[in-house]
């Protein structure tokens, strides 16, 4: 820093005077995290102050501090989680995990200083009242149900009414503490960005303006001439594979010169300097000359014979899915019912709260070690060595668990970039996105076009579906193909369809890409098949309960797919458990909505899929749990651990799970609701092999060293639409029936979800994912959207984007059904993303009780339940670039 640029400040940190030098205009987020060594405050927005991660006490008073410059802090006493007495940190800590009120923890210590806050000034707060005081904050995990829980138990446990007690062990079917969770409470748990090793640098991208353009020169000098600047990167400094992808190779690192961008995130240049600031400064100084091209950003331009090719490694067409059985034309023809219509659906941002970072640390040995925080550790090895032209042996790779994905950590981000930073200066270098970058950047969820129509008997029985799908994948493929596959293959969602005749088409526009996101195309396709259900009701003089039992699946009958459903359909045991509350809000007057889903638990489709765990006795007493897939927040490490609890009798506190390098255990991206399912089954073979050894009278002081596999693989699921003796697209399915009941003026009063989740083998976590899934499931259905000109978001800010807060949300019921899974962990299957495939659905089918109107397009914010929320009020603004 220079001086003129710099100013003195005295401020006191956790009862710690420091005087500390900051830059013009520095937050004061970043004076605590990069001049004072704090870490619990985090940058999930910066500088927004929309999602009060960085709050801190300032005079006593809890401020979002990526809004506050450093500056205006002088003189005055900052208090974070660091400072905070033990004995309430312990009892924060205490009372969040034992009410489960956290998942990724990313937001977590933000709201903890604003609970502390609250409570100093208020004992006894009601539940409304927390809901409000929390306002600023955005959790994206928990639906907040259990973060107000945890609230109201620390309140009472400062009054001297309770003492927070978590569960500290225990297998199956018990609500165990999360792993690591009182130091996810705390902030103490590190994420990829608080790791800082010595001889640090900092990186930073320069992302395209233009969504396409031809790119006619890329000029580094000014960037490179920065004091403090010691790499600039483009394309041509790559020494392996420029181009990589998790099914086609059609994604580049970077963009070279003649080469088109084909999105508002494409990489052209990579910056490593002395600090973040440095490195971001000088990438605004690299010039870029560009040819401006008209952007391809409708899919039905880009299916026409003379639309320009999106992507050069492959046509505008990405993939189109067929599922033909029955006779749909006679189905139709018989029908005593017949309904016709154009379902559509948005473009959804994943709003995860810690953005995208990685860390490339070279090894002395040669290579280098990556710490990554995405969904398939071993996949982003994979890439990024081939991207460098190395042995995959030669990167060592290291889940760092990471807050929050859903999905769109899938696809690499900038874990390539910080890589061939450290390659290229023999440094250790993170690059960290801000939340605009990674909104351009990372995979959204498919808008999707759906042509239904759908007849039935006249007793409301279904005869037919028909289904034409359009979803636009965006500017590389991701793993779209895929959710336009899945999408078809739930197009008749949980019913019973002799005839069927379903299409789907994944295309390449300059928009930017979808990928996975929590429901992979399961939800979009529910959206229409259950509207189809409730115009038929009305047609049948049924109503929505009713229409649905009649048709719903059952042992013996076929999926969409043509798959006889052999085990474990609980989709009438979840129809059951709502039946009296949906008939007693009818008896009220209420408006209710009610809507069933599925969701596939496994790919499926044809993929061999596996489950890898290695349980090693360590020389502290400890037992090491290695496995492939990514704890994200949804509890799998704890799952996992008492998985091997239930097997071994080995107390919960003994196991270590670690997801890194140390054995080949690569089992593919964290999705599809499988990391459960395969995950589980791996452990409980391992730990199989260890109880016989405890069983035969050793001790695990005898087994040091020792090193129990586990692998498992399922290789009997069938390719969709393909001629074969028996069909089994997928190894089960998660059932979901969900209502929506609205108050007297149209607004979500109440949701209730029951589910068939197999078995609960941690029953507080189970109910969390479900009710963190309602959340975003209504966000979906009233507020959120990611509209895009010319390829380029409209707005980056985190309220018009729709996520709804504390309180906006409605009370949430959640109903376990357990339905016994023969090829599930314990009878386990998995519950990540069927809590939102129905919801959509059930909030229609409520608003057209209470006002008449069916609305078939999300989100549905003409409506009076979008209109009461505080959230998604759009204001298009000029984006920056």
């Amino acid at each position: 820093m220079s001086t003129s640029d710099t100013r003195t400040i005295d401020l006191v940190v956790n009862g710690e005077a420091r005087r500390v030098t900051v830059r013009e205009g520095e937050s004061l987020l970043d004076c605590l995290r990069d001049r004072c060594g704090v870490t619990s405050t985090k940058d999930g927005c910066q500088p927004q102050g929309q999602c009060g991660c960085c709050v801190a006490l300032v005079d006593g008073n809890a401020k979002v501090t990526c809004a506050m410059s450093a500056e205006k802090a002088h003189g005055k006493s900052i208090l974070t989680l660091e400072g905070v007495p033990e004995a309430e940190r312990d009892l924060f800590a205490r009372a969040f995990v034992q009410a489960a009120g956290l998942q990724c923890g990313f937001c977590i210590p933000g709201i903890v200083m604003r609970a502390k806050h609250l409570l100093d000034e208020n004992p006894r707060p009601t539940r409304a009242e927390i809901a409000k005081a929390i306002d600023v904050h955005l959790c994206r995990c928990t639906g907040y149900v259990r973060i107000l829980d945890a609230i109201e138990l620390a309140a009472a446990a400062r009054r001297g009414e309770a003492t927070p007690e978590p569960t500290l062990d225990g297998g199956v079917g018990v609500s165990l503490q999360r792993v690591k969770g009182p130091e996810l409470v705390l902030g103490a748990r590190p994420y990829v960005v608080d790791l800082s090793p010595p001889g640090l640098l900092h990186g930073a991208v320069v992302l395209s303006p233009h969504a396409r353009a031809t790119v006619l020169r890329i000029d580094t000098a000014q960037a490179e001439a920065v004091p403090g600047v010691l790499r600039v990167a483009t394309a041509r400094d790559v020494p392996g594979e420029r181009w990589y992808g998790l099914i086609y190779a059609d994604w580049p690192g970077f963009v070279a010169e003649g080469e088109e961008v084909r999105y508002v995130g494409d990489v052209l240049a990579a910056v490593a300097a002395v600090d973040e600031a440095t490195a971001r400064a000088a990438a605004a100084l690299v010039q870029v000359e560009f040819a401006l091209l008209t952007p391809v950003t409708d899919p039905e331009v880009a299916l026409q014979d003379d639309a320009p090719q999106v992507n050069p490694k492959h046509a505008n067409v990405l993939s189109r899915s067929v599922i033909q059985r029955g006779d749909v034309d006679a189905g139709l023809a018989a029908s005593a019912h017949v309904v016709t219509g154009t379902w559509r659906t948005q473009r959804i941002e994943h709003l995860y709260l810690e953005p995208e970072c990685a860390l490339a640390v070279p090894r002395p040995e040669g290579g280098l070690h990556l710490y990554t925080q995405g969904q398939g550790v071993f996949d982003d090895r994979r890439q990024v060595a081939k991207f460098l032209g190395l042995a995959e042996e030669q990167v060592f790779v290291e889940l760092v668990p990471n807050g929050g994905a859903f999905g769109g950590k899938e696809d690499m981000s900038i874990q390539a970039h910080a890589a061939l930073l450290c390659h290229l200066t023999g440094r250790p270098v993170r690059v960290e996105l801000d939340r605009e970058e990674s909104i351009r950047m990372h995979p959204k969820r498919h808008p999707i076009t759906m042509h239904y129509t759908v007849g039935c008997d006249a007793d409301g029985r279904l005869m037919a579906v028909r289904a034409r799908m359009v979803g636009d994948s965006g500017a590389y493929a991701s793993v779209g193909g895929k959710v336009l596959e899945r999408a078809a293959g739930h197009a008749c969602g949980p019913y019973r369809v002799p005839h069927v005749d379903v299409q789907s088409v994944a295309v390449y526009t300059n928009n930017p890409p979808c990928g996975a996101m929590r429901g992979f195309g399961a939800n979009q396709s529910s959206f229409a098949i259950e509207g189809c259900m409730d115009l038929l009701a009305q047609k049948v003089g049924v109503d929505g309960w009713e229409m649905r039992w009649r048709n719903a699946l059952d042992v013996g009958d076929a999926f969409s797919t043509g798959q006889i459903l052999e085990k474990s359909v609980g989709i009438r045991k979840t129809l059951l458990a709502v039946k009296e509350r949906y008939y007693a809000a009818r008896a009220e007057g209420r408006a209710v909505g009610v809507a069933c889903g599925l969701k596939n638990s496994g790919l499926g489709n044809g993929a061999e899929e596996w489950g890898r765990c290695r349980l090693v006795v360590e020389v502290d007493g400890t037992i090491s749990l290695y496995g492939g897939f990514t704890e994200m927040g949804q509890g799998l490490l704890t799952i996992l651990v008492q998985c091997a609890v239930e097997v071994t009798g080995v107390p919960a506190r003994l196991f270590s799970p670690k997801v890194d390098a140390t054995f080949a255990l690569g089992s593919g991206q964290t999705t599809g609701s499988r990391a459960t399912l395969l995950g589980g089954r791996a452990v409980i073979a391992a730990a199989e092999k260890l109880r016989a050894d405890l069983d035969a009278g050793l001790a695990l002081k005898d087994l040091i060293g020792r090193v129990y596999a586990g692998d498992i693989v399922i290789n009997d699921t069938t390719p969709l639409n393909k001629p074969v003796p028996k069909i089994k697209t997928h190894t089960t399915f998660g059932y979901a029936t969900q209502l929506a009941i609205l108050d007297a003026a149209g607004r979500l009063e109440r949701f209730v979800a029951a589910h068939d989740v197999g078995r609960a083998i941690n029953p507080a976590l189970c109910a969390g994912q479900i009710e963190g899934s309602v959340h975003m499931g209504l966000g979906y259905a009233l507020t959120e959207d990611l509209p895009c000109e010319d390829g380029m978001p409209v707005t980056f800010k985190l309220r018009e984007i729709g996520v709804l807060r504390a309180r906006d949300m409605p009370e949430v019921e959640v109903i376990l059904v357990e339905d016994h899974e023969p090829e599930g962990p314990f009878g386990a299957k998995g519950v990540g993303e069927i809590g939102l495939v129905p919801t959509a659905g059930a909030v229609a089918a409520a608003l057209e009780a209470f006002d008449g109107i069916r609305r078939m397009t999300l989100p549905m914010k003409d409506s009076p339940a979008a209109r009461a929320m505080s959230v998604g009020k759009l204001r298009k603004q000029a984006p920056r670039v």
